[in-house]
């Protein structure tokens, strides 16, 4: 194998080729995912009207100076339902939670701190300007921004549109993703095994992985290693998707024909080879604008090599501003030893530990273990070295909860 290189040149070559795709409109109720390609701005003031914060009486603050004091409740407003008049001077309304502070009220006094007799409101200390009254706009204000470009859309995001009076978005494409997984020897599951033969699950493990990125994957089925069916279906899936992920057939084996293939359809070989355990024969080429991903065969390498390269390409052609990997802190519940050529991924089960995240390494860590991986919350960054990283040091990791 030519030189490899490492994870972060790896990483840099693959968002140099990748840019974000156009943009369309969204429904903010279909809009769940999605990345925004341009700010979001508010229709309306939030609030749209001054209202109360809490279940209890509009007043005015002026006449509470003198506490205690005894105010007639001259009306009542619910949520939706505004007052019929100005509140005057002398004069108390009770109020709902939401409800519209009427004009000439500038407080509102909680339930549970007064008391309301046949007399009146009883107010035994002065109510301040202000209190319990959320201004109007106090939120937002109509042509204010709510949300930049770039961000992904959750639950918060989208009540925040619905709030602002936004009924659609701009949001990026979602880029359109051919899954192409070879090997003579996969089946798909259910069917009977003969001798040699596996179950595969490369397939779904993207699909999954690239549904929950924010793309539309598309399986395009098992490719037996023949040289004539990897070219046909190679060359629809070159036309017809953003980016084509394989896996498989991308080593130097007799049998291995992706990368030949590839190149008599003309897809440029940006690079092969990463200092990476497990994955280290990726490779990821372009063809115009399609960028085409070489996974290893061996399930685990697809995990790793998926969560380095593809998902970060994935979000650059969603337009996400920060596409790499988010490796976070935590610390080795164990001593792994380091690999003296390659940065190392290892398996393991994240376990708080009082105010730290633990990081125990899982036994079986071989590329070929998905059921053992199946177990894993984390994958735990071991860069190259010699030696052992003990336990109780601080690593990096990438959660896969």
């Amino acid at each position: 194998m030519a030189d490899l290189i490492s994870i972060a040149e790896a990483q840099r070559l693959v968002l140099e080729r990748t840019k974000a795709l156009d943009a369309e409109r969204v429904p903010i109720e279909r809009a769940s995912g999605r990345v925004l390609a341009e700010p979001a701005t508010a229709v309306v003031d939030l609030p749209p009207f001054p209202s109360s914060a809490m279940d209890g009486y509009a007043l005015r603050s002026g006449d509470t100076g003198d506490a205690p004091v005894t105010l007639p409740v001259v009306e009542r407003i619910a949520a939706g339902r505004p007052a019929s008049r100005a509140l005057r001077a002398g004069e108390a309304m009770a109020i709902a939670t939401g409800g519209a502070v009427p004009a000439g009220a500038d407080a509102v006094i909680q339930l549970e701190n007064v008391e309301e007799t046949e007399a009146g409101l009883v107010v035994s200390e002065p109510v301040p300007t202000g209190t319990n009254v959320r201004g109007r706009g106090g939120d937002v204000r109509a042509g204010d921004g709510v949300l930049e470009a770039g961000v992904r859309l959750g639950a918060a995001q989208v009540a925040a549109l619905a709030a602002a009076g936004i009924t659609e978005v701009r949001c990026t494409k979602r880029p359109r993703v051919g899954i192409l997984v070879t090997g003579s020897e996969l089946r798909p599951p259910g069917e009977q095994l003969r001798e040699g033969e596996i179950y595969e699950s490369n397939g779904l493990l993207l699909a999954t992985a690239l549904g929950a990125a924010g793309a539309v994957p598309a399986q395009l089925g098992i490719v037996a290693d023949d040289p004539e069916e990897h070219r046909r279906t190679m060359e629809r899936a070159l036309l017809g998707f953003d980016m084509l992920v394989t896996s498989g057939g991308a080593s130097v084996g007799p049998h291995d024909l992706v990368r030949e293939v590839q190149r008599e359809l003309r897809v440029e070989e940006v690079f092969w080879g990463v200092a990476v355990k497990p994955g280290k024969p990726v490779a990821f080429g372009v063809r115009r604008d399609h960028l085409v991903f070489n996974l290893p065969g061996n399930p685990v390498s697809v995990l790793v090599t998926f969560e380095l390269f593809v998902r970060p390409a994935v979000n650059a052609l969603l337009g996400v501003p920060d596409p790499l990997p988010a490796f976070q802190q935590g610390t080795l519940a164990a001593a792994v030893r380091r690999n003296p050529h390659r940065d190392e991924l290892l398996r393991a089960v994240v376990k708080r530990d009082n105010e730290t995240l633990a990081l125990d390494p899982l036994p079986g860590q071989d590329s070929h273990m998905i059921v053992r991986a199946g177990q894993a919350t984390a994958l735990v960054l071991v860069e190259a070295g010699e030696g052992e990283v003990p336990a109780g040091a601080t690593v990096s990791f990438l959660s896969l909860s």
